[in-house]
C-alpha cells in the first residue's frame, strides 16, 4: 500500500482500473456475469460507505433497478473493501445493494479491493459523477471534494470526466447559494438552471420561495431576478448591484473562477486605471473560515 500511495494517480485512473475487471455484458439468463476476481457475499455482510457522496436515492429509480435485478440479477459486481466483524464496506454500488435487498437476494457479487480511506472517497465520488444521476448540489459537492481533498483542478476534472469546464464552474458556484435554496435543488423543486439564475441576487432565498410557489420556468426566474436588481438600483437601497454592473467582463469572470475554486463568494474591487484593489471572500460559517485558513496555510 505504501508504494501505491507514493505514486501520483491521474484523476479517475483508480476507478477505471477497477472497472476494467468488470464485464458489463448482459447475461443470457438471470445469472450474474462475473469476472475471475469476483466472490459472492451474503447481503447482510455489506455495509454502506458513511462518506457516500449520494445522500438521496430516487424511489422511482430504485424501483426500476429492483425490477431489473429480479429479472436479470446483478450484472455488475459491487466494489467493496474489508471492514470489521467480517463485513465489507461498499466502495461503489450502493444503489445496486439497496435494490438487491428489495429484490430479496441473499447474496451479491463483489470485487474485494484493499483501499485506503482516501482512495475510497475518490472512487466513490467519481463513480457517482460518472455513472449516476446526482442532483446538482450533490454533483457540485463531489467536485469540491475532489478539489479540496485531492487537489484536482477544474481543467483536470473536466478532461477526465468528460465534462466542460464551464459546467463544473457553474455547478461549484451553486454552493454559494443560501442553504434553503440549495435544499430546494436537492428536493427537485428547483433545477440547476433556476439556481444559477438566483446566484446573482442578494435576496436568493426570498426569490426562490416565489419561484417555487408560482412554478416559474428558468426564463421567468431570470427575468424576475433582473427586475428585482433594476428595482433596487432605482430605489438606491442596494448599491452593491450597481458596482457589480460597472465591472468589466474579465473581472466578473475572475470573480466566478475564484468563487468556484474556493467554494465561497469572492468579490473583486479593482480601481479603474490603477493597480490596487481588494478581494473580499465571504463565508457563512466558522467551519468555512477554518477550512479556508487551513488551505491557505498549506
Amino acid at each position: 500500500m505504501a508504494d501505491k500511495k507514493s505514486k501520483p494517480r491521474g484523476l479517475g485512473r483508480g476507478l477505471s482500473a477497477l472497472m476494467a475487471d468488470v464485464t458489463a455484458e448482459p447475461a443470457p439468463s438471470s445469472e450474474v456475469a462475473v469476472s475471475r476476481s469476483d466472490a459472492s457475499v451474503p447481503i447482510e455482510r455489506l455495509i454502506a460507505n458513511p462518506n457516500q457522496p449520494r445522500r438521496q436515492f430516487v424511489e422511482e429509480d430504485l424501483a426500476d433497478l429492483t425490477a431489473s435485478i429480479k429479472e436479470k440479477g446483478i450484472l455488475q459486481p459491487l466494489i467493496v473493501r474489508p471492514a470489521d466483524d467480517e463485513k465489507y464496506e461498499i466502495v461503489a454500488g450502493e444503489r445496486r445493494w439497496r435494490a438487491a435487498q428489495r429484490a430479496q437476494l441473499h447474496e451479491v457479487p463483489v470485487l474485494v479491493r484493499d483501499l485506503d480511506d482516501t482512495e475510497v472517497l475518490e472512487i466513490a465520488i467519481i463513480e457517482n459523477i460518472q455513472r449516476a444521476d446526482l442532483n446538482a448540489m450533490e454533483e457540485a459537492a463531489g467536485y469540491r471534494q475532489l478539489m479540496e481533498r485531492f487537489g484536482h483542478t477544474q481543467e483536470r476534472m473536466a478532461e477526465a470526466l468528460g465534462k466542460s469546464r464551464s459546467h463544473i464552474a457553474n455547478l461549484l458556484r451553486l454552493l454559494n447559494l443560501p442553504d434553503d435554496v440549495q435544499e430546494y435543488v436537492r428536493d427537485g423543486k428547483l433545477s440547476a438552471g433556476h439556481a444559477r439564475a438566483l446566484i446573482t441576487s442578494d435576496n436568493a432565498s426570498v426569490l426562490a420561495k416565489s419561484v417555487v410557489g408560482k412554478g416559474m420556468s428558468v426564463r421567468e426566474t431570470e427575468a424576475l431576478v433582473k427586475k428585482k436588481v433594476k428595482q433596487e438600483d432605482h430605489s438606491g437601497t442596494s448599491p452593491k448591484p450597481r458596482r457589480s454592473a460597472e465591472k468589466d467582463a474579465d473581472t466578473k469572470a475572475l470573480e466566478d473562477d475564484l468563487s468556484a475554486a474556493l467554494g465561497l463568494k469572492v468579490t473583486l474591487d479593482h480601481k479603474p486605471g490603477g493597480e490596487a484593489g481588494q478581494m473580499v471572500i465571504k463565508y457563512d460559517t466558522l467551519d468555512e473560515l477554518d477550512d479556508l485558513c487551513g488551505r491557505i496555510s498549506r
